[in-house]
């Protein structure tokens, strides 16, 4: 099952505006109407060329033989039909060949994707992600040969940072590269963990690689980026010979299959040829672009793997006839659809809460993009920046964690059969289970709100988040089912900014160590905090459709404002005593001896 329609539209029309990005600039000459065209024909693909086969790429891993990888070719088709139908290319700039549509139509339609087989759209998601790190820093002729034609879907795209003896610490990689007189480089290294990085999809795989030149300073700032095509590039754009970069085995995950990870060699026979991007030493910062994006893209696929799962479960629930109502104690009476059983619905309404809170999150984030786009003020624009760079760490970990939750609800609901392959909720499980991983671990989040995004600025863009919920808690202020909602927000609000002063005080004293042992907790809470406020502009949303009268939607209303009293009666309410449990600052992890684990 793919994410509710409905509730897209509601999230991108009533509540995000859509529509309204037509009087931009940039969106300048679309209509609404093109958006729901876009909407209606991502579903019609995902139906029908995505999902069928995500049962199989699942059960039918990537296969490698005498260093090429193989693919059920039904990974082909399926990638062909969306390229061909112009998503690869949905919000790049018309001038690199893109529609120039909105990120948040983009970002909707990926979300589509996901849920009918994540496994399939990563190679877009990554190309995608690839390309625009190459037109943004990229020479002409790069964009040119590399860039535009990744954006288009002729050439797929990889990010290469890992290494075998350097995971998330990339100060410590050792792939290098040296300058050659034509102004090519050539690289030598092993990149661990590659996501597509070898297949038959595309006409040719881009690898955008992290390398040290010689010399080079240690750490992070001798870190430079090239681009490293499996098959070498003519400069009048035609294909040469391979390049020296092969595969040297494929990592087999928990989930994710259809995706292959794999493990690169560069420059065996020391002729791989690469092109830098943009300065020397600059490349980590480059790489963040793309990195950010795609932390962000994580966190649209744990939503939508997690929405599938719920969907899923609320469909068994209402099918799935066993036991009798507490009150009926007559044996002989026939059963009720478990959705009648108290439990089950507390089950279903969290996971509700959860996977649509968690799709306001993202989307929103999705809309920040645009209006940077838009804004033609240099202050503003670097507002929007700060703002969308606060909420990437949450928006990729939220829903990894919390959406993570909807699918572990959803087999429950479904019981024993959750646990077998009759089902697809088990498989939804395990795919969503690498999203905590998928571009940063937890804890690499959670160091990046408190110590980057927090304690680094002062606490300057968190006091602006807080500005942005207090102004929707004032206009709630006195309207009636929304008041209460407000209420819990606005106590949440005070004891995150009060946890956030105990620990960025704690970091200025000295005992950074202290605070980073409550930075997952924290980066949980304030996740919690942003889409709280975002249910409440749900909430306000639902009341207003209410108040228009729309009688075919009114149990859609009513169960967004139900999802919304349920996540701040529930979630909301329970942090006061996580919080309370940050605060204390508690050094028992730091204490304990290492052979007391």
């Amino acid at each position: 099952m793919l994410i509710d329609r409905r509730d897209l539209d509601f999230q991108l029309q009533e509540v995000l505006g859509l529509a309204a990005m037509t009087c931009l600039p940039r969106f300048h000459g679309q209509e609404p109407g093109d958006y729901a065209a876009m909407l209606d024909s991502a579903y019609t693909l995902a139906q029908q060329h995505f999902l069928p086969h995500a049962a199989t790429s699942d059960r039918e891993e990537p296969l490698f033989e005498d260093g090429r990888v193989i693919l059920p070719e039904v990974a082909a088709q399926s990638l062909g039909v969306l390229r061909d139908a112009g998503f690869f290319a949905v919000s790049f700039n018309e001038s690199d060949g893109g529609l120039q549509l909105p990120r948040m139509l983009g970002q909707a339609c990926s979300a589509i994707f996901a849920s009918a087989n994540v496994g399939y759209h990563a190679y877009a998601m990554l190309t995608a992600g690839a390309a625009n790190l190459v037109l943004s820093f990229g020479t002409e002729q790069q964009k040119l040969l590399f860039g535009r034609r990744m954006a288009s879907g002729e050439f797929f795209g990889t990010m290469c940072l890992s290494e075998p003896q350097a995971g998330s610490s990339l100060s410590d990689l050792r792939c290098e590269a040296r300058l050659q007189p034509d102004g090519s480089y050539r690289l030598r290294g092993t990149k661990m963990w590659i996501s597509g990085g070898e297949h038959d999809l595309a006409r040719n795989i881009i690898h955008l690689v992290l390398a040290r030149t010689p010399g080079a300073p240690a750490g992070i700032k001798g870190i430079s980026l090239f681009i490293v095509p499996r098959i070498r590039v003519q400069p009048d754009g035609s294909l040469g010979e391979r390049n020296d970069v092969h595969c040297t085995g494929v990592n087999h995950k928990m989930g994710w299959r259809g995706t292959v990870n794999t493990v690169l060699s560069f420059g065996e026979r020391e002729d791989c040829e690469a092109w830098r991007v943009g300065e020397e030493g600059r490349g980590l910062a480059y790489m963040f672009k793309m990195m950010n994006e795609a932390r962000i893209g994580v966190g649209v696929c744990a939503v939508s793997l997690g929405y599938a799962a719920y969907r899923h479960a609320l469909a068994y629930a209402k099918e799935r006839r066993q036991g009798r109502p507490l009150t009926q104690r007559d044996p002989s009476t026939p059963p009720v659809s478990i959705l009648e059983h108290p439990d089950v619905r507390r089950m279903l309404l969290s996971q509700k809460a959860w996977v649509e809170g968690g799709l306001s999150l993202v989307l929103y984030c999705a809309r920040l993009v645009d209006e940077r786009a838009n804004c033609t003020d240099e202050d503003g624009r670097e507002a929007i920046e700060q703002l969308l760079e606060f909420l990437t760490p949450i928006a990729k970990s939220w829903p990894s964690e919390f959406c993570l939750e909807a699918n572990k609800l959803a087999i429950q609901v479904l019981g024993g059969y959750g646990y077998t392959r009759d089902y697809p909720v088990e498989r939804l499980y395990r795919d969503n289970r690498l999203n905590h991983i998928h571009e940063g671990t937890w804890g690499i989040q959670a160091q990046d709100l408190l110590i980057r995004k927090i304690a680094m600025d002062g606490g300057q863009t968190l006091r602006r988040v807080a500005g942005l919920i207090e102004d929707s808690i004032t206009a709630c202020a006195g309207e009636g089912d929304l008041e209460p909602l407000a209420r819990q927000l606005g106590v949440t609000l005070k004891d995150v900014l009060h946890t956030a002063a105990a620990l960025m005080q704690s970091i200025g004293a000295g005992a950074p160590e202290r605070a980073m042992l409550c930075a997952t907790p924290f980066l949980d809470a304030v996740g919690h905090l942003v889409v709280g406020w975002r249910w409440l502009e749900q909430a306000r949303s639902a009341q207003a459709g209410l108040e228009s009268g729309a009688s075919s939607d009114r149990d859609f209303y009513l169960g967004k404002l139900a999802a919304a009293r349920h996540f701040h009666a529930n979630d909301l309410a329970a942090l006061s005593g996580r919080l309370a449990a940050i605060r204390s600052l508690d050094v028992a992890a730091l204490a304990i001896p290492d052979g007391g684990f």
